[in-house]
């Protein structure tokens, strides 16, 4: 311990004594300003100082030659030609600790709840390395979300990654609410990226809670925050859950939403000068979005469980963000517009749900109930326009017979109020009597 309050002192030291290079302003083309007169890498923050005016901190997006392409955190209002702009040779930091437990911060890890930060918290950087591949622990063990539908035919395992995937409107934020409240991981963190501002408040004190918020760091950008900001946020939010790791801690991160994250990156990128490639989305979304997503992951010392909702364009699944994310994570939940607007809560389309680490995280018992459930709902969807214009002929397809007699009863096992809580072995009690294998319920 010693040692490290000594490194701190020395690294405050430093920081003092670190010589101060001003440059200025030169150019502004829409979200990016151009500076020259200082050495600044890529991911270095700046502090711009209008004069008269707050210090406007940014960080370095690109170089070119002997002037740095900067983005801003804050509006841009009193800047000109010949505004001082200082470097601070470093990348961006933030402080983590026990007590932001219940806390809800802004994008750069600033509380904006009214309180006080407390005393315990310790200052790291930003930038982290993922877990080394050789080193992560196997992912064997399923952690429960309280959710029926997911603990059972979409099961999730410590360390995995999973998304939620729909259009706009179908209970992606209530979806991860109820994960918040009924996960059995010690801490949430969640990261609220380019959400409506009147979303923020509701999200935190009707679908999250008291109970909730008690073991949860929140992590807020809303959409009207500059595009820096809002990346920054997905960030934070995955350097707290880190911190937390490396305590020793299962921690489940909640990032809503992965889109929003990255048409903020296509912001920053297109004004940087990239090119647009697929969609208007610039080639650094996509080697970006594994940088975010790798970072998630069982390690040697705890766990983090990501999981993302990814907005579709269009209810389109096969758009380029859900493509690109569906192709990175460990599973993908999606949720149906029409079973939303027919009152089915959550919203659960299992039959185009899927975790690839089901075989490792439950028992092969288990499993073949999930696979049983799972062919009755798909005999039902095959008949169900010969079942509505009266073609289908009781007795054709027994399966199909069975479906329909269990299909009330499937529905309800499937259905859950949002501040209901379900036990995992309870769910899986329930499932092995739906599906007729009572034997199967304490495998």
């Amino acid at each position: 311990m010693s040692s490290y309050i000594s490194s701190q002192r020395i690294r405050q030291a430093l920081e003092v004594a670190r010589p101060v290079v001003a440059g200025r302003v030169c150019k502004m083309v829409g979200l990016a300003i151009e500076v020259e007169g200082i050495q600044a890498a890529v991911g270095d923050e700046v502090r711009i100082l209008p004069p008269g005016a707050q210090p406007i901190s940014g960080e370095v997006v690109s170089v070119s030659g002997n002037r740095v392409s900067c983005m801003p955190y804050g509006d841009l209002a009193g800047v000109k030609f010949g505004t001082p702009v200082q470097g601070l040779g470093r990348p961006p930091t933030i402080k983590v600790g026990n007590s932001l437990l219940g806390r809800v911060l802004d994008g750069l890890g600033n509380p904006i709840d009214g309180k006080g930060l407390g005393g315990d918290l310790v200052q790291v950087d930003m930038a982290s390395d993922s877990p080394h591949p050789l080193n992560r622990d196997l992912i064997e063990t399923q952690l429960a979300f309280g959710i029926r539908s997911l603990d059972t035919l979409v099961p999730c395992g410590r360390g995995q990654r999973i998304g939620i995937f729909s259009g706009s409107g179908v209970g992606k934020s209530t979806l991860l609410s109820m994960v918040a409240r009924g996960t059995s991981a010690a801490v949430s963190v969640l990261a609220l990226v380019g959400e409506r501002g009147r979303e923020v408040s509701e999200f935190v004190k009707r679908d999250l809670g008291d109970e909730g918020l008690a073991r949860s760091v929140v992590v807020v950008a809303t959409s009207d925050e500059p595009a820096l900001v809002r990346i920054r946020a997905a960030f934070t939010a995955t350097r707290i859950a880190e911190w937390y790791r490396d305590q020793g801690l299962d921690v489940v991160l909640m990032m809503d939403s992965l889109t929003r994250f990255a048409m903020a990156q296509r912001e920053v990128g297109l004004s940087a000068g990239e090119p647009p490639a697929t969609k208007g989305y610039p080639p650094s979304v996509f080697s970006l979005l594994p940088k975010l997503l790798e970072r998630a992951g069982s390690s040697e010392k705890g766990s983090i469980t990501g999981i993302y909702t990814v907005l579709v364009e269009g209810d389109d699944m096969n758009e380029p963000i859900a493509d690109a994310a569906r192709s990175m994570l460990d599973g993908h939940v999606v949720l149906s517009r029409q079973l939303a607007t027919s009152g089915h809560f959550p919203a659960v389309d299992v039959l185009e749900s899927i975790s690839r680490l089901e075989t490792a995280v439950i028992h092969a018992d288990r499993r073949k109930m999930s696979v049983e459930l799972r062919r009755i709902m798909s005999a039902y969807r095959d008949a169900k326009d010969l079942v509505e214009i009266g073609a289908y002929v009781s007795g054709s397809n027994p399966l199909v017979d069975r479906a329909l007699g269990m299909k009330d009863f499937i529905d309800a096992f499937l259905r859950q109020g949002v501040h209901e809580c379900a036990d995992l072995e309870e769910s899986w009690a329930c499932l092995a009597a739906l599906v007729g294998s009572p034997e199967l319920a304490v495998a």
